[in-house]
C-alpha cells in the first residue's frame, strides 16, 4: 500500500487517469492486495469486520478478468478513500499474528 501512496502522492485524478503506467501499476498493486486478502484466515477476517472483504475480493476479480474495463474513477476512489483504512486494518491484523 505504501507503494501506491508513493506513486500517487503528487498526482491528482487527471494526472492519474492520463498515465497508463501509473494506472497499470496501481491495478497490479491492488491485485496483489486482493490476492493476499484471499489468504487471510477467517478468524482474522472476523476480527476486522470494518474491512470490506467481499469488495476486496470482487475488486481482485475485476482486475483479473475485466482489467480492460476498469474505470480510473474506481481506482482513484480506492486510492483516495479506501487505501488508508485498509492499510490501518492490515497493520492491526499483522499485529494479531503470533511471532514466529
Amino acid at each position: 500500500m505504501a507503494g501506491i501512496r508513493d506513486l500517487t502522492k503528487n498526482a491528482n485524478f487527471e494526472v492519474f487517469a492520463g498515465s497508463w503506467a501509473m494506472t497499470r501499476a496501481v491495478q497490479h498493486a491492488l491485485l496483489i492486495i486482493a490476492e493476499a486478502a484471499k489468504h487471510v484466515p477467517p478468524d482474522l477476517k472476523a476480527s476486522a469486520p470494518s474491512v470490506p472483504w467481499r469488495q476486496i475480493h470482487g475488486l481482485g476479480n475485476m482486475l483479473r478478468h475485466e482489467y480492460r474495463r476498469i474505470d480510473p474513477v474506481v481506482l482513484w476512489s480506492v486510492i483516495t478513500e479506501h487505501l488508508a483504512p485498509l492499510d490501518a486494518a492490515a497493520v492491526a491484523l499483522l499485529n494479531q499474528l503470533p511471532d514466529e
